[in-house]
C-alpha cells in the first residue's frame, strides 16, 4: 500500500472526522500512523481497520488538554518507533452561544482542547520532530480563526485564531531546526462538529455551493506534511470552498 515511506505520524482526534480521513490519507503514502484520541473504542477500531488493509497503524489514548498525557504519548512513540516525523494537531471542540450566554467553564474547556492542546503537542514532541531532520507539523485551525464568522462561538473563534498565530510563531523558531509548521483552515466540512447547524445555510454561504468532505481537508494536510512542501513553513492553507475569497 502506498510507497516505501519510513515516516511516522501522530494524528490527534484521529478516531473520526478529519483526523480519521487524515490517517487514511497518510497510510496511503506508506506512513506509519499513530491515531490518538479519547474515543478509545472508535480509535482502536480505526487502527485495526487500517492494519487490515496492510497499513502500519496503532492507537493511543490521549487527553490533548493534559500535559502528562502528551508526555506519555511522546514517550510511547519514542519507545515503539524511535522517531516522529509528522504531527497533526487536529483535535478540537466547539461552542455555540453568543458571548453573553457562554459560561466561563465552557470557554475554558474549548480553549483547552482546541488551542492549549496545540501548544502541548508541539512542546511534547519538539525533540522527536527535530531529530527527524525533516519534521512537519500541521495544525488544524479554521476559517473562523481568521474571520469573525457568525458572531457566536467565542471560545472556538478565539482558540482557532490563537492556533493560527501560534503556528507562525513556532514556524519561525524552528525554521532552521528541520521542522516546518503550517496550518490548515477548513470551512464548512461535513463532520460531527457541525452538530445541529443548519447545513442549508452553510451551503448557501459557501461559494462552491456545497459542504466540504473530510478527505478534501486530509489531502491538504498530507500535502503540507509531505516533502513536496519542503519550502513551505508558517503558511496557512484555506480549504473552504471559496468562503474567505468573498
Amino acid at each position: 500500500m502506498g510507497t516505501n515511506d519510513k515516516r511516522v505520524a501522530l494524528v490527534t482526534g484521529g478516531a473520526s472526522g478529519i483526523g480519521r480521513a487524515t490517517a487514511d490519507r497518510l497510510v496511503a503514502d506508506g506512513v506509519t500512523v499513530v491515531i490518538a484520541d479519547i474515543q478509545d473504542e472508535a480509535g482502536e477500531a480505526a487502527a485495526a481497520e487500517l492494519r487490515g488493509k496492510q497499513a502500519s497503524a496503532s492507537y493511543l489514548h490521549l487527553d490533548v488538554s493534559d500535559e502528562a498525557s502528551w508526555q506519555q504519548v511522546a514517550s510511547t512513540i519514542e519507545h515503539d518507533h524511535r522517531r516522529l516525523d509528522i504531527l497533526v494537531n487536529n483535535a478540537g471542540i466547539g461552542d455555540l452561544d453568543p458571548i453573553e450566554r457562554t459560561p466561563l467553564e465552557t470557554y475554558a474547556r474549548v480553549v483547552a482542547i482546541t488551542q492549549t492542546s496545540v501548544f502541548l503537542g508541539m512542546k511534547a514532541t519538539a525533540e522527536l520532530l527535530k531529530q527527524s531532520g525533516a519534521g512537519a507539523v500541521v495544525n488544524v485551525s479554521s476559517i473562523f480563526g481568521i474571520v469573525g464568522g457568525f458572531g457566536v462561538s467565542p471560545g472556538y473563534a478565539a482558540a482557532k485564531g490563537a492556533v493560527r498565530t501560534l503556528t507562525k510563531n513556532v514556524a519561525l523558531l524552528w525554521a532552521t531546526q528541520g521542522v516546518r509548521v503550517n496550518s490548515v483552515h477548513p470551512g464548512f466540512i461535513d463532520t460531527p462538529i457541525l452538530g445541529e447547524a443548519d447545513r442549508g445555510t452553510l451551503i448557501e454561504v459557501t461559494p462552491m455551493g456545497r459542504l466540504g468532505t473530510p478527505s478534501e481537508v486530509a489531502e491538504a494536510i498530507a500535502f503540507l506534511a509531505s516533502p513536496a512542501a519542503s519550502f513551505i513553513t508558517g503558511a496557512e492553507l484555506w480549504v473552504d470552498g471559496g468562503y474567505l475569497a468573498r
